[in-house]
Parts: C-alpha cells; structure tokens; sequence
C-alpha cells in the first residue's frame, strides 16, 4: 500500500503556494496602510482642518491661507499683502486689516 503525505504537491508546489500566502498577505497588509492614511488626512471631528504650524489660524478661509503663502514665499509685497486681506475681509479700501466692515480710519 502507497502512502501519500503530501497530497501530490512536489517541491515547487509548496513553493507557489507560499509565494501565494505571502503576495497575499503582503496585500493585505498594503490595503490596511493604505486606508489608515487615508482616513487620518480627513478633517477630525466637527468638520474643522488641522492645525499645520506657520498657517494662519484654522478659523480662516483657504483665500485667506493661499494670500499668507504668497507673502512669505515673496510673490506679493506688504501693501499688496494688506490690501489684498483687507478686500478678502470685506472691509472698504483704507481700513486696517481685521477691522470690521463699515469702520473706516480718519
């Protein structure tokens, strides 16, 4: 009587079954990283971004951000700078920024 311990698998059927588990579990492994970054980019709870150090504060609108980026890259000039925020804010030309509309200076 034949006993048969390995099912009829050789060599190289052992070898691409482990390749198999594996690529496998490397996949698996790949798909878990994949959505654990992708969910901890999204905003936290209550909608609001992130804090990201040398941005203006979380409660500003992203014109505001991309203006503040222009200046310290050196696109844009003070006055520019200040008149710009000044117009995104809503306040008449001449006022200082984050002044409330309708306050202009004497």
């Amino acid at each position: 009587m034949m006993y048969w311990y390995d099912h009829g698998m050789g060599g190289w059927g052992w070898l691409a079954m482990m390749a198999g588990m594996i690529l496998f579990w490397t996949l698996i492994v790949i798909a878990v990283v994949l959505l654990v970054r992708a969910f901890s980019r999204s905003h936290p709870a209550g909608g609001r971004p992130p804090v990201t150090p040398g941005r203006p504060e979380s409660g500003s609108s992203s014109a505001e951000r991309i203006l503040a980026e222009r200046y310290a890259r050196g696109e844009i000039d003070d006055d520019e700078y200040r008149r710009r925020l000044t117009t995104l804010r809503g306040s008449p030309p001449g006022s200082p920024p984050g002044s409330p509309p309708g306050s202009a200076e004497p």
